[in-house]
């Protein structure tokens, strides 16, 4: 599935190395049962290409740097080249300072946010990854879109104990839309919003509405607090000036916002460790509520996902693979085989 992906990337003008880069990240979510920001993405990747609004060959460049902090110029690059620029920069900086704080602006779709964190935590830092995005999603009480689904993530270093990867509204968007790309007519209640601002269930009244803000206006308020970071403090674009995966026609403009924390400069690393893991056994060995067979930490879902997909394989929905099917089709890439 890797060479199927980065193949179908270097097709269309992305360069070997990037279009490695491109297909880890994707396939590193589906590893971690993350569908939503996995394979499926290709053939809206792929449009944005097409269209010409990604500079495939941009690395992006310091606009700022000033002791722990640094504004990084993405210069309209792909996402994760963006990202991983400045997830070097962030660890470069946290391990001369103790903390660092870099913010992107001009970037794109970077993929999921606990790639990157974890690329930070794997240095022995604490991280911070959010990001800001199109706007498809409404503010608590109104009907317009304004927000994107701005996602905020923090991973830990040592061993599976804390990944928090979460969007600001109920679902990340990705899952409607792979709800109706493999024809899920009903969707969970919570999950959507009807173009009204009503709450909906229906997959297709969904579409064109907006994905519900996390717990009402704190949803709103987290979303708000991710866009302040990503954008106002980046000096980048802001709501609805954003276009994105799916509000094409222009640079996406996506601003990215990386943290890192030097944990040694608080304690040794191996007593961070220790207390997270007691931190987490705590929390595992609360009694489970009627209903429930286990209390859940985040990251667990996935890590466990990833275990059995290294072993098992990567399942994809047969609408999925007939989509990917037909769009990699006219560039001469074969599907790769399945089990």
């Amino acid at each position: 599935m890797r060479d199927y992906v980065q193949s179908s990337f270097e097709t269309v003008g992305v360069p070997k190395e990037k279009a490695w880069l491109l297909a880890d990240t994707f396939i590193a979510a589906n590893l971690r049962g993350v569908d939503t920001h996995g394979i499926q993405l290709l053939p809206l990747y792929l449009q944005a290409i097409g269209l010409g609004n990604i500079n495939l060959t941009g690395e992006g460049r310091v606009a700022t740097e000033a002791g722990a902090c640094m504004v990084y110029d993405g210069e309209n690059a792909i996402g994760q080249v963006v990202s991983r620029h400045c997830v070097g920069h962030a660890t470069r900086i946290a391990a001369e300072h103790g903390i660092a704080i870099v913010v992107a602006r001009e970037s794109n779709h970077f993929g999921a946010a606990a790639y990157w964190a974890q690329k930070i935590s794997a240095q022995g830092m604490l991280a911070i990854v959010l990001c800001n995005a199109s706007p498809l999603v409404v503010p608590w009480q109104g009907k317009e879109p304004r927000l994107g689904t701005n996602p905020i993530c923090m991973a830990v270093p040592g061993p599976d104990t804390f990944l928090l990867d979460m969007a600001t509204t109920t679902v990340a968007i990705n899952r409607i839309f792979k709800a109706a790309m493999n024809h899920e007519m009903v969707l969970p209640a919570g999950w959507a919003l009807d173009p009204e601002g009503l709450p909906t269930t229906d997959t297709t009244v969904a579409l064109t509405g907006s994905p519900m803000p996390l717990g009402g206006y704190k949803g709103t308020g987290l979303a708000v607090m991710v866009e302040v970071l990503c954008a106002v403090l980046s000096g980048g674009a802001m709501l609805t000036e954003l276009h994105g995966l799916r509000k094409q026609g222009a640079p996406m403009r996506v601003g990215q916002f990386f943290l890192a924390l030097d944990i040694t400069r608080f304690m040794p690393m191996d007593e961070f460790v220790a207390r997270m893991q007691k931190m987490r056994d705590t929390l595992k060995n609360t009694a489970a509520a009627t209903g429930f067979d286990e209390v859940l930490v985040a990251g667990e879902p996935e890590w466990r996902a990833e275990a059995h997909r290294l072993e098992h394989g990567i399942p994809i929905p047969l609408p999925t693979w007939e989509k990917l099917a037909e769009c990699t089709a006219p560039l001469g890439i074969k599907m790769p085989a399945s089990l």
